[in-house]
């Protein structure tokens, strides 16, 4: 059973290999079952053994890159000396902005992640992985005290900036220059939490 258990592992890391190289190199449309089963160097029929549909692969292959990129920006964040602030997690985001737009990962994160699975679906993957971080933060930077239902309605506002924002640097002809000016304003708004505690209200 042990043999047998690593044997699949093998053979879903070999799967999982090939279909992003693909994924990234000629997006999710252009390949087939059959280029990723031969990448991977096995047969179709033992690729779908492990996944019903390409479309299963695509989402593990998502899923599994998202990890990595969460995982790079918890070590960043264990690394920051000093209280967390507006700044800090403005450039932590700007991180995440500038892997996910990089030519490869941005066909494979921000334009066919939401095509092929759907915005909810995306939306969720992105939010399992960067939700906690995001949370963390504004619990560092938000006033002492601050309600926890305002802590999460600020996570997940903070949460669906972040994920627009990817969307939009994403498609610009540009996208250093759209991460630059979407990194500033959601320093800005990340100092208005801070600001601005329960039950204070802007004039």
């Amino acid at each position: 059973m042990v043999q047998q258990a690593k044997r699949s592992a093998t053979t879903v890391g070999a799967i999982l290999a090939s279909a992003r190289q693909l994924f990234i190199e000629r997006g999710f449309a252009a390949v087939s079952i059959d280029d990723i089963a031969a990448g991977a160097g096995i047969a179709k029929g033992g690729l779908y053994h492990h996944f019903r549909a390409k479309h299963d692969v695509f989402e593990a292959v998502l899923d599994a890159v998202q990890a990595e990129l969460a995982a790079e920006l918890g070590t960043r964040i264990q690394r920051i000396e000093g209280h967390r602030s507006p700044h800090t997690i403005a450039t932590n985001l700007r991180i995440y902005l500038e892997a996910a737009t990089q030519e490869g990962l941005r066909q494979l994160i921000l334009v066919d992640g939401p095509v092929v699975l759907g915005w909810e679906r995306w939306r969720g993957i992105d939010d399992r992985h960067f939700m906690g971080s995001i949370r963390t933060g504004l619990v560092a930077i938000m006033p002492a005290g601050t309600p926890p239902e305002e802590i999460e309605a600020a996570t997940r506002l903070i949460a669906g900036a972040v994920a627009e924002a990817a969307l939009a640097c994403g498609a610009a002809q540009d996208p250093m220059a759209a991460v630059e000016l979407h990194c500033r304003l959601l320093e800005t708004m990340l100092c208005g939490l801070q600001q601005h505690g329960s039950g204070s209200h802007p004039d």
